[in-house]
């Protein structure tokens, strides 16, 4: 591909569907990650401490954020940090560690085939335009 051929090519990014997918696994992210507070605070029992309830919440509220967010510019880039957290997050609940395995590899997927996707929707939809005369 030459210079000029890449200049003229569109960037891909993300498009509409790309962000419908990707806001519905941090919407799903967001409920297991609550459900993973509530193991933690379980495992608390007694304790005074309940810094995985409260640390979980927060994360399950920051998935609910991304989602809201995906669309915007840097929205992708906060979801990357949202699942860098639910990694994190096995740290306090060993289970979640799991679950962010199961999350991350349905982001990285929703990434590759939304974009896959919208480039194909904009291919379609600019060659179903009539050319001006």
């Amino acid at each position: 591909m030459s210079t000029a051929d890449a200049a003229s090519a569109p960037a891909i990014r993300s498009g509409r569907f790309t962000w419908r997918m990707l806001a519905a696994v941090l919407g799903g992210q967001s409920i297991v990650i609550f459900f993973g507070a509530l193991v933690g605070r379980g495992f608390a029992g007694n304790d005074s401490s309940s810094t995985p309830f409260v640390a979980l919440s927060l994360l399950a509220l920051a998935c609910l954020v991304a989602a809201g967010l995906v669309r915007r510019p840097g929205g992708v880039a906060i979801g990357w940090v949202v699942q860098a957290l639910t990694v994190a997050s096995g740290l306090l609940v060993t289970a979640m560690f799991g679950v962010a395995l199961i999350f991350l590899a349905l982001w990285v997927l929703c990434l590759r085939v939304g974009r896959r996707i919208d480039a194909q929707e904009a291919r379609a939809a600019s060659q179903a335009q009539p050319e001006p005369q």
